[in-house]
């Protein structure tokens, strides 16, 4: 049984996942004995097909349908063993020892249950991939520090920089690239389905945070991440998954301003 298992989530990844792959396969990559698990959302691309020529060990579970990202990540969790669980997007480039100093730092802190990595662009700039706990005041810091530093606005990109050098304990990290103990994931009853795309690594980490237990930000471990890459792909589903999401972590975490968000959302034409 692996100690390690790497649960990818792909939709319309082919341009994406050779180079994601490749990174985590090459010769001492990765020393924790591991898996490697894609989940394909039925990709019109030829995802799947690619992953199986290309790299018969990865074990390719074909959706059948687009689940989203929570019940997709779900599928392939059921299907690994391991006492570890690492979630990672299929736009990302695992740097060698990247993924054992994560499982290095979860083995030396016991009360932590989820721990995430300092996450690049492709240009080497920091992503702001932590934060607070989801509300209006937090999620509007959040999009001003991550539009800023995107954009390049006078102080915004220094201050991400700095923030993302520093260990810390934080509410949330993000999906993107995620570690967490399975024993804490089960306890929680892994991913809530209700979240079709983004606000699912928040959620979980609140349920992760409810019971006692502690999230990481560890920035000696760094990932590139073509942020949005998939995305992308399908643009109009994608902005749908992102406000569906927002609505469903309101209704469940914020019930009190959910009918002020969905007011806001109908004047915006969103929904």
């Amino acid at each position: 049984m692996p100690r390690l298992a790497i649960i990818i989530v792909t939709f319309n990844s082919r341009a994406d996942i050779g180079e994601c792959l490749a990174s985590l396969t090459t010769n001492g990559a990765i020393t924790v004995d591991h898996e490697i698990i894609a989940v394909d959302n039925a990709s019109p691309d030829g995802t799947p097909a690619l992953i199986r020529e290309a790299w018969p060990d990865v074990t390719v579970i074909d959706a059948g349908t687009n689940l989203g990202f929570a019940a997709a990540n779900n599928l392939g969790i059921r299907r690994s063993s391991g006492e570890l669980v690492l979630l990672l997007n299929p736009d990302t480039v695992v740097p060698a020892g990247a993924i054992d100093r994560l499982v290095a730092t979860l083995d030396a802190s016991g009360d932590a249950a989820v721990v995430g990595p300092r996450l690049l662009d492709a240009g080497g700039c920091a992503e702001l991939s932590f934060g607070h706990m989801i509300s209006p005041a937090a999620e509007l810091r959040q999009k001003l520090l991550v539009i800023g530093n995107d954009r390049g606005w006078p102080g915004f990109r220094s201050a991400v920089d700095r923030m993302t050098r520093q260990r810390a304990q934080v509410d949330w990290v993000s999906g993107a690239c995620l570690l967490i103990r399975r024993a804490d994931l089960e306890a929680v009853g892994l991913f809530d389905e209700r979240f079709f795309m983004y606000t699912e690594d928040v959620d979980l980490c609140a349920s992760v945070r409810a019971r006692g237990r502690t999230i990481l930000f560890e920035p000696s471990a760094e990932v590139v991440h073509r942020r949005g890459r998939s995305a992308a792909t399908a643009q109009r589903l994608t902005d749908r998954g992102y406000r569906r999401s927002q609505i469903a972590f309101y209704e469940k975490h914020l019930p009190r301003w959910a009918p002020a968000l969905r007011a806001y959302l109908r004047l915006r034409g969103k929904i």
